[in-house]
């Protein structure tokens, strides 16, 4: 009986090459590695937040430098208006 048992995974081993237990290994492992993959692209610390996040930041630098130039021409106003009222 034991040596039915050993010819067939014998011959389960020589169809496959690999032992059930080492298909079972890569198995687990491309499953594994799958998984990590996936949460390195789309997860919360990802490469798609990251260029998200760039866009973003080159977004809020550009709105900056117009806040600036607003900012200066307000203060501009308010410093000549300022001068034209009379002191008490």
């Amino acid at each position: 009986m034991q040596d039915s048992t050993e010819a067939q995974s014998r011959e389960a081993e020589g169809i496959t090459g690999f032992s059930l237990k080492a298909l079972f290994l890569i198995l687990v492992a491309s499953v594994l590695l799958g998984f990590y993959v996936k949460v390195l692209i789309f997860g919360e610390n990802s490469f798609t937040v990251l260029a998200d996040l760039r866009d973003k930041k080159s977004g809020l630098e550009a709105q900056q430098k117009v806040l600036k130039i607003e900012n200066q021409v307000l203060q501009k106003a308010f410093f000549e208006l300022k001068q034209l009222v009379p002191k008490e």
